[in-house]
């Protein structure tokens, strides 16, 4: 396996991300005393930090391969969206396609963590579907991108939060096909049976859990009767499914593999998800073997969990790894 050369091709490609945009917060501090008009800690201030989160995290991901990225979803028009924008820029990220709307709110998480602990979250948002018209906006920007620019793979990134609906699903997967460009498909519970006929679809263990009719062993022949219950029932071409610390599954012509994954020390398992489907989009669009997919995918997701808070692949780190088990094949 040459990283430098899969690099090289992550260098050449052009990816596409939609979905719910959001800012991560992470207000720190350190707790020394109890409250004395509650019985809940003093958090001292020592500063913040604001990263991208959600399809945001996913195109960051997707830059900090090589690759180039263009994002597409919505904010409001608020403080919260101009400091979005700042973070896109910051990162190289296309933000041609981003929707304001100034009737919602832009999606910002605020995480208390003191003492290297997660103490509370703030979720501040808006969860509501787009109106027809604004998706129908959000779908003519799509629609002129394909048609004067290349890309290699479009990714769906779902949170629930109100951009990929079932119509909007649907049209993308047809833009796709008239394009002739792939789609790779990070699903939530709520939309996952409306993504038929994509290339890549990325579901972890729990979320095919919550939504197949049987119940699921944490075994090779129980994973793979569900990967062939999913498989058939969207049709997709390569089914692939993080399990946690077991590693990854993907199914693909009708045969399920599971590759492991080497221990790690988890920190924080935010975020990981999100660079699964970017390195796995990415394996796929630049026509890398399942296996290669795979450890790429294992390694990447191994060290987002390493590291507090949402971040990104670190790709030297990637490639140092990758050359070291490698050289132990």
């Amino acid at each position: 396996m040459n990283i430098d050369n899969i690099l090289r091709k992550f260098a050449q490609l052009n990816v596409l991300v939609v979905g719910d945009l959001m800012i991560d917060q992470y207000l720190l501090g350190v707790v020394n005393r109890v409250s004395p008009e509650a019985p809940v800690p003093i958090v001292e201030w020592k500063g913040a930090e604001n990263r991208l989160g959600g399809a945001a995290n996913v195109a960051s991901n997707v830059v900090a391969l090589g690759a180039k990225a263009v994002l597409c979803g919505v904010v409001g028009k608020d403080e919260e969206s101009e400091l979005f924008y700042n973070l896109l820029n910051s990162k190289n990220i296309d933000s041609s396609l981003v929707l304001q709307i100034t009737s919602r709110q832009t999606t910002i998480k605020s995480r208390v963590i003191a003492n290297d602990q997660h103490l509370l979250r703030i979720d501040k948002e808006e969860r509501k579907p787009l109106e027809a018209e604004q998706a129908k906006t959000l779908i003519k920007r799509v629609i002129d991108y394909l048609r004067s620019n290349r890309a290699d793979i479009i990714i769906l990134q779902d949170y629930n939060k109100g951009v990929l609906t079932p119509s909007v699903i649907k049209e993308l997967i047809q833009l796709g096909e008239s394009f002739q460009v792939p789609i790779a498909v990070d699903p939530k519970y709520t939309n996952f049976w409306a993504y038929q006929n994509v290339q890549l679809f990325k579901p972890n263990l729990k979320e095919i859990k919550d939504v197949i009719p049987f119940e699921i062993f944490e075994t090779e022949e129980s994973l793979s009767a569900a990967s062939s219950f999913i498989q058939n029932k969207l049709a997709s071409e390569m089914l692939m499914v993080t399990l946690s610390d077991k590693g990854l599954l993907i199914h693909h012509e009708q045969q399920t593999r599971i590759y492991p994954t080497d221990v790690r020390q988890v920190a924080d398992v935010c975020g990981a998800g999100d660079a699964v489907i970017a390195i796995g989009a990415l394996g796929y669009a630049a026509g890398l073997e399942q296996r290669e997919i795979a450890m790429l995918a294992n390694l990447a997701g191994g060290q987002i969990v390493e590291k507090v808070g949402v971040v990104t692949i670190d790709k030297d780190q990637l490639a140092k790894e990758i050359r070291q088990k490698t050289a132990q094949l």
